[in-house]
């Protein structure tokens, strides 16, 4: 057996995101477990090098995670051809730009989604890609979520029978910033910065809806900006231009009907962060990251209605806990593992810049829903 090396240039890895799960979840922790192992046996260890603005603070980033190489200068390691991987993990609007720069360099590229903020940038991503040959990806992370891994399990196993309805509940309440600290930086709320929910979670919802449970077809969607102020990071006000809030509905292949509410306005009562709930005639399902609780045909109550009396059954007895079946690793760190096999050893790999491109598109749909104030079927990509 043989280890190969990959040298992978990471850029925007001192974000939230791109640190967290992106380096020190997955590089950091397949470096760790001696990289990743190929079908002949081989492995690869991955070798990045983080790239960002300031010396001092990517130095002390690389030191801090055990990384020999960090600089400032893209020019010069898009340049160095033993380097054949560029990530991307920084604002959506430098994207396409970096992503061509990187393409036009001959590396292979991995990006955080969206991939760009218009439809037009992300098939222009595309067509690039394919002429140069090169090979991409784009993160596509609660595929890999244990619930909806479990999801897929039941709906494999005919668990759902005919699948009708999927409600998906996502948000939390991000705080203004004038009481308590905002936990999410304030460009999110900053139409002008690449800010805006609809931008941030439909792109998600996409690939969700695609792979789970129907490619989508249409789209209603409704917008709102619900706090018209917040803080930065510095305490000063400012005007909230993006949407904090959007309530979609898509009509699914196979006449499954989907409802999404997305929201940094919300205070949480479920189960999780993100739920989806999921009615078929022979079964339903609730799951959120990690657990999934469903409900047979055989197994469902018969409530009555009444108004008049205070309702005898407590619904959330009548739901089983679908047990963990694998032992599941971190959803990042598995699709990175993915893509290094597709670079590797050109494994399969279908989490592409088209699929990114889908994700952009149907933010731009939603938005058009939301403007015209009514639905707006979803066309075949013209790639």
């Amino acid at each position: 057996m043989a280890t190969q090396r990959l040298g992978i240039i990471m850029h925007g890895v001192t974000g939230r995101m791109g640190l967290n799960q992106h380096l020190v979840r997955s590089i950091v922790a397949i470096r760790k477990q001696g990289g990743v192992a190929l079908a002949n046996g081989d492995r690869v260890m991955p070798d990045p090098i983080l790239i960002g603005r300031g010396a001092e603070r990517m130095q002390a980033l690389a030191q801090a995670h055990g990384i020999e190489r960090w600089g400032t200068d893209l020019q010069a390691a898009l340049a160095n051809r033993n380097d054949q991987v560029f990530f991307d993990a920084a604002t959506t609007q430098m994207r396409p730009e970096l992503l061509a720069q990187a393409i036009a360099s001959g590396k292979h590229i991995y990006c955080e989604k969206p991939v760009a903020t218009n439809l037009a940038q992300a098939l222009e991503l595309v067509e690039l890609a394919r002429s140069a040959g090169i090979k991409h990806g784009v993160v596509q992370d609660k595929l890999f979520l244990p619930g909806l891994q479990k999801l897929q399990m039941l709906r494999k196993s005919g668990f759902f029978g005919r699948m009708m309805s999927v409600r998906g509940e996502f948000g939390y309440w991000v705080f203004e910033g004038d009481l308590q600290p905002i936990q999410r930086p304030s460009w999110n709320y900053r139409a002008e910065d690449g800010g805006g929910i609809i931008l941030d979670m439909i792109c998600h919802w996409r690939y969700v809806l695609d792979n789970c449970f129907g490619a989508v077809k249409s789209v209603s969607c409704l917008g709102a900006t619900h706090i018209p102020e917040r803080f930065d990071e510095q305490g000063r006000a400012y005007e909230a231009t993006a949407d904090d809030a959007c309530y979609a509905t898509f009509e699914l292949e196979g006449g499954v009907i989907a409802q999404i509410n997305s929201s940094w306005c919300t205070r949480v009562r479920r189960d999780d962060l993100v739920t989806f709930h999921v009615d078929g005639t022979h079964g339903s399902a609730v799951a959120g990251l990690w657990d999934v609780r469903s409900q047979a045909r055989v197994n469902t109550p018969k409530p009555v209605w009444n108004p008049d009396v205070k309702q005898p059954l407590n619904f959330f007895d009548h739901w089983q806990a679908v047990p963990d079946y694998t032992a599941f690793d971190n959803g990042f760190k598995t699709q990175w593992e993915a893509f290094i096999r597709h670079v590797a050893e050109d494994a399969p790999y279908s989490w592409t810049l088209e699929e990114g491109a889908k994700g952009v598109q149907l933010v731009e749909l939603a938005m058009q829903s939301w403007r015209e104030r009514r639905w707006v079927d979803v066309p075949a990509l013209p790639i």
